[in-house]
């Protein structure tokens, strides 16, 4: 049996609450940082810039995403088979994986990077960019685009990490990381007068600060999940393993996000000021949401753990464990943004229009915020035991052809604005519906013997 550090966690014995937790805090408090990356930038230009520019910075998310989503979803790939590995304690299977990954991200980095540059124009045309925010935003996207490697290999790196149980070290490595963008964030707009440009470079130079830290802890890492920098290629069954895995959760992620292009199109349509509200909002609902993510990934890890090892009812356990965990903090989160919506938008904005419209995404979307936990948790236990597939088909149907048909549907009819705030939530409920049910016909509630084999 190989032995592993202390800083992992063996996940297939002991409370499942506890683990659940223990593994979700550090990753919660970890997307918190994460998010401060892009929610400081749409702040400091709130504040200090304009509301064009606030409008040109949050409204790039969902390009950002289209080409982040895809290299994402095959760092789930390699995340579920380096834990499936690591649970069955396959310590060859384990370093092969490892090391594919790495070189895998390397290739992932070089056409993100030529990707994200080359569709930028065609992106903003297709969103119908309004002309006072289109030059800020391309600034922005540019220079993203071109060092979009550090959360690339922030992302793998972590994810490593991540499968066999250790949360810790990525979260330090982000909350400095993230830090340090908070200052170069003020510094170049307050001290260097910088705009858009300014809290682009303070992005991109703080995610590659902590991809080169959790490359080099992985490096000085001894376990079988440290990086060899002599043994580094691309092994074609793990390869095979995690495009199996992956790629239809890279498809998944990346098509979601493409369609959040259409939806931001049609908030782009009501003008600069519903841009920045829409955007604010959008930061708010990233951190309420930071909660059932945490725990998701958590199921992830631990069901892939579990099934590795061949424990199907503690592996249901875990899922219905996380399921409690994820309602109980969502509907707490969501009361508490409902309530105070108007000083939390006027945080990041002191024009009132901007105002009225955050508030009015907040009061529309947040009660429907419970429907997403069914959907991640049930989507992460079935990628646990290498069911990718079916939550990726399910995700595309709900959250891009249905609400493509909703959206379209809602034109014709000029419906307006409400109509529009309500995509997201139509989509959440029936994805859930439709996940719940894929769950329960899963081969975790299966009785014959293969179905305790990992994937």
């Amino acid at each position: 049996m190989a032995r592993f550090k202390h800083t992992d966690s063996d996940m297939t014995q002991g409370s499942i609450g506890r683990h659940l937790i223990e593994f979700a805090v550090p990753m919660a408090i970890g997307l918190l940082f994460q998010q401060l990356y892009n929610t400081v930038d749409t702040l400091v230009v709130g504040n200090f810039v304009s509301k064009e520019a606030q409008a040109a910075v949050g409204s790039t998310g969902s390009i950002i995403n289209t080409v982040v989503g895809f290299c994402a979803g095959l760092a789930t790939g390699a995340s579920v088979i380096i834990s499936q590995r690591y649970g069955a304690h396959d310590e060859e299977g384990l370093r092969r994986s490892v090391h594919t990954t790495i070189a895998v991200t390397f290739i992932l980095s070089a056409i993100a990077t030529v990707v994200g540059l080359l569709i930028i124009d065609p992106m903003l045309a297709f969103m119908q960019t309004p002309a006072d925010v289109w030059e800020e935003a391309r600034q922005y996207l540019t220079i993203y685009f071109s060092g979009i490697s550090g959360i690339l290999f922030y992302n793998m790196g972590s994810g490593i990490l991540r499968a066999v149980g250790d949360s810790r070290r990525p979260l330090v490595f982000l909350i400095l990381s993230a830090l340090l963008n908070t200052v170069l964030d003020l510094f170049f707009v307050l001290v260097l007068h910088m705009k858009v440009d300014g809290v682009a470079w303070a992005t991109v130079l703080a995610q590659i600060i902590s991809a080169a830290a959790i490359l080099i802890s992985l490096t000085r890492e001894h376990g079988s999940y440290g990086i060899r920098w002599k043994e580094l290629r691309i092994d074609r069954k793990s390869l095979a393993g995690i495009l199996k895995i992956g790629m239809p959760s890279s498809i998944q992620s990346a098509i979601t996000a493409f369609s959040n292009v259409f939806v931001q199109s049609y908030i782009n349509a009501f003008g600069s000021a519903c841009m920045a509200g829409y955007s604010v909002y959008s930061k708010l609902d990233a951190f309420v949401l930071i909660p059932v993510q945490a725990l998701a990934m958590s199921s992830t890890t631990m069901v892939g753990q579990n099934w590795g090892a061949g424990l199907r009812g503690r592996a249901r356990d875990s899922v219905s464990t996380a399921i409690r965990l994820s309602l109980i903090t969502t509907a707490a989160l969501g009361v508490g943004a409902f309530l105070a919506a108007k000083q939390l938008i006027g945080l990041f904005s002191p024009d009132p229009e901007v105002v009225s419209y955050g508030v009015r995404f907040i009061q529309i979307v947040t009660p429907f915020y419970l429907a997403i936990c069914f959907n991640q948790i049930y989507a992460g236990a079935l990628r646990g035991i290498g069911d990718a597939t079916a939550p990726t088909v399910i995700m595309l149907c709900s959250f891009v052809v249905f609400r493509q048909i909703y959206l379209y549907i809602t034109k014709v009819m000029n419906i307006g604005f409400i109509a529009v705030a309500l995509a997201y939530p139509m989509g959440w409920i029936l994805c859930s519906v439709l996940l719940a049910i894929r769950y329960r016909r899963s081969k975790l509630f299966r009785t014959d013997e293969k179905a305790n084999a990992p994937a």
